[in-house]
């Protein structure tokens, strides 16, 4: 399941022991191709991983301060703090890659 951060819940991330946020905008071609890709991986992996979709336009402040510039971006939080991220559109088996190869 993908959580909305929706202003004060950005906490929930940082007290997940694994935690992946998808920072997006609905007007973004790109991240509207991730979307399902973001959804099913959750899914597959809801028991190891916590995620959370930030919208970029509905939460300025969270993406200026995780320094995200370009959307989708996408950021692995481990205990919450920053352990890598990935700027623009993956496939699936990438983003278990990703997850997986920095947890």
């Amino acid at each position: 399941m993908v959580k909305k951060v929706v202003g004060d819940n950005f906490d929930e991330i940082k007290s997940s022991k694994i935690a992946v946020a998808d920072f997006s905008a609905t007007w973004c071609g790109p991240c509207k191709m991730m979307a399902p890709v973001f959804h099913t991986v959750a899914e597959d992996m809801k028991d190891a991983t916590s995620f959370f979709n930030v919208d970029v336009d509905e939460n300025p402040g969270l993406a200026a301060s995780n320094k995200v510039f370009s959307v989708p971006t996408l950021i692995l939080y481990k205990d919450g703090v920053e352990v890598s991220r990935s700027v623009g559109a993956i496939s699936k088996y990438d983003l278990i890659d990703f997850i997986n190869k920095n947890k």
